[in-house]
């Protein structure tokens, strides 16, 4: 019989927290996430609004709300995330909320992510991505190339995410690893 357990997005059965010196290292699988793409000629404004946000996120931002965050990826393009609930309607939920303004599609599955924490991540981030993380402010999310894998690193009050593609967990973990271990 087919063995149906799920699994992570690097394949184990339960997320995976490694802690190499300053530098803490999360896999995080309990977020549903949401694309919303606003339609020629729309503003999802509003519809941000029914989901509890002060309105479109702006350029370059994250904005939080009722444990939800949403975060500019491109003109008239945004992530939502939402702690994950087994029924599986975050996305039916955000397409509610923005009617006709934006196409919605369920990403859940479509990424990974890692959380970083300590006093490290500043200087992890630097050896690996392109971006000024030492004057990214929390609040702060931006689309780089990270070990040569697209992805997106947020800056919250409670650290770090870096979100990339599910398919390259493995190699954008391996990546954060070994740049953590050099830090040591």
């Amino acid at each position: 019989m087919t063995d149906l357990t799920p699994l992570t997005p690097l394949g184990g059965a339960s997320p995976r927290v490694d802690t190499l010196g300053s530098v803490t290292i999360t896999e995080v699988t309990d977020r549903a996430l949401a694309s919303v793409a606003t339609r020629k000629g729309m503003d999802a404004n509003d519809g941000f609004k029914a989901l509890g946000f002060a309105g479109t996120p702006d350029v370059c931002t994250m904005a939080e709300a009722n444990g939800s965050r949403a975060w500019w990826m491109g003109p008239d393009q945004y992530l939502v995330d939402a702690p994950f609930d087994q029924s599986g309607t975050w996305a039916a939920n955000v397409k509610d909320a923005m009617g006709d303004t934006a196409s919605v599609t369920d990403q859940s599955e479509g990424f990974c992510r890692f959380d970083l924490a300590g006093e490290g991540c500043v200087d992890l981030l630097q050896r690996l991505c392109g971006l000024d993380s030492e004057t990214m402010q929390p609040g702060s999310a931006q689309r780089t190339q990270l070990h040569h894998m697209g992805c997106v690193v947020i800056r919250s009050e409670a650290g770090w995410s870096v979100l990339g593609a599910h398919s390259s967990a493995g190699s954008l973990h391996h990546a954060l690893l070994e740049v953590a271990v050099g830090l040591q």
